[in-house]
């Protein structure tokens, strides 16, 4: 009698790209550039930083010290988080995948089944990760299970970071509130190539609103280009900083910082392009499929004195 072979396999590697990598990849804000990625950090990673004053001088024959150089750090530390699931193979035999299943009372999860539970396993996981970049709270008496602490909780906790007391944003008030961010926002970063103003949902439809024409905003009564409200959504820019669409920010508040001072960390890249599906028939003679995907996370930034934080 041949014997039954049952699915216990690793979906891993290049076969599981087109699925997996959107768990990393499709969060908006890693997505469009707007953290640094830090891969391969096992444990942590010391983000460096150094500030320089008082360096010029009047030349002189002699070699004479001069200035300030004061060297601090922030760590960036990935934590670890798991996704584990499982699927009873009995819930499917009446399914119009049953064929896929093979004849045998022995049969196995359909294939194509497996495929799409990873790719929504990995949508579920960008999505959530994209709010938890921002919103997370993995510290502390409100820690979250699965959440390590995002980029807010960390700019709150932090008295360098430059605050700017917010409102509710609406299309007549969303250029004066813009122009209370970019007022903050420190000589030193204004006009670097990555710096961004990180705004939400609600903050970008407003601004799009208002080109579309407000006499009080100076936009005049046909809007931007004089299209009224047919405006098309592209790169936006407000007193010459970007606007970055950052779909985790909440309602209401808004960031303005480099890129290159936002930082996202993980471990191998790999670990988030494998969920193990196993089939426990031979281990505990079940009909569950168990899914598990394993990965690590966190966020952080060098200088807290070049990030505004509107909220």
């Amino acid at each position: 009698m041949a014997t039954t072979t049952n699915v216990t396999t690793t979906y891993a590697g290049e076969f599981a790209l087109p699925y997996l990598q959107a768990a990393l990849l499709n969060p908006s804000t890693i997505r469009n550039g707007g953290v640094t990625v830090k891969p391969n950090v096992k444990f942590k990673q010391v983000l460096k930083k150094v500030a320089m004053s008082d360096l010029i001088k009047d030349g002189s024959c002699d070699f004479t010290p001069t200035g300030t150089v004061t060297l601090t750090e922030n760590i960036l530390q990935p934590d670890e988080f798991q996704v584990n699931f499982t699927l009873c193979k009995q819930d499917f035999r009446d399914d119009w995948e049953a064929i896929a299943m093979g004849l045998s009372a022995h049969d196995n999860l359909p294939p194509n089944l497996a495929d799409f539970i990873i790719a929504k396993t990995a949508a579920e996981v960008a999505t959530a990760n994209e709010t938890i970049i921002w919103q997370g709270v993995g510290t502390g008496p409100s820690a979250v299970d699965g959440e390590y602490d995002g980029f807010l909780a960390r700019f709150a906790a932090d008295a360098s970071v430059l605050d700017e007391t917010g409102t509710t944003v609406t299309a007549a008030n969303v250029i004066t509130e813009l122009g209370k961010v970019v007022d903050k926002i420190p000589a030193a970063i204004y006009g670097k190539e990555d710096l961004f103003i990180y705004v939400p949902q609600n903050v970008y439809r407003a601004y799009v609103r208002a080109l579309g024409g407000f006499g009080a905003s100076g936009l005049g009564a046909n809007g931007f280009e004089g299209r009224g409200n047919n405006q098309i959504l592209g790169d936006l820019a407000f007193d010459g900083v970007k606007l970055f669409l950052a779909e985790g920010l909440p309602s209401n508040e808004m960031v303005a910082a480099q890129a290159s001072n936002l930082f996202f960390g993980t471990s191998l890249m790999s670990d988030w392009n494998e969920v193990k599906v196993l089939d426990m028939a031979d281990l505990d003679g079940s009909q569950n499929v168990r899914f598990v995907m394993r990965y690590t996370a966190n966020v952080n930034y060098a200088y807290g004195s070049e990030i505004v934080y509107y909220s």
